[in-house]
């Protein structure tokens, strides 16, 4: 069973050890510095530590973008151990479903690095479609409607 937790005490030691393949580098960034983000912006950074049981298997941080109005999925990373069993998908439907029920957004944006075509498929496999709109280096995408 995939939850949202929020991070703690308790374990921010876990999901600061949270770790992604080689390859991925390039791509996301680490939590240390998605947790950093997350204390400047409180009011708008949502991270949660993503579990199946017991056991952390990821993180995931939505937010709210204020200079464009709309909500995000900000940051996103399984842990080299759980990738490719499906906690991705999961997770990313609740960080969704979390920014839909806490505050009614329709439209949620995300940015994917060129090349990353995992990380493009697997939004994707959600509903998010490209903008063609590339702002910092990363291609925007966008789920419509809620995407529910």
């Amino acid at each position: 069973m995939i939850s949202l937790k929020a991070i703690t005490r308790d374990n921010i030691d876990e999901v600061l050890a949270l770790r992604i393949r080689d390859d991925q580098k390039g791509f996301v960034i680490p939590t240390a510095e998605s947790l950093a983000k997350a204390y400047v912006y409180p009011d708008t950074a949502y991270p949660f530590a993503v579990y199946d049981e017991e056991v952390l298997v990821g993180f995931i941080m939505m937010g709210y973008y204020e200079l464009k109005k709309y909500y995000t999925l900000w940051e996103f990373l399984i842990d080299q151990r759980y990738q490719n069993k499906g906690y991705g998908r999961q997770a990313l439907k609740l960080g969704l479903q979390y920014v839909w029920d806490r505050f009614g957004a329709v439209d949620i944006y995300t940015g994917v690095t060129p090349g990353n075509k995992v990380a493009k498929h697997l939004y994707e496999s959600v509903g998010f479609k490209d903008t063609g709109l590339v702002e910092l280096g990363m291609e925007e995408m966008r789920l419509i409607g809620g995407g529910r």
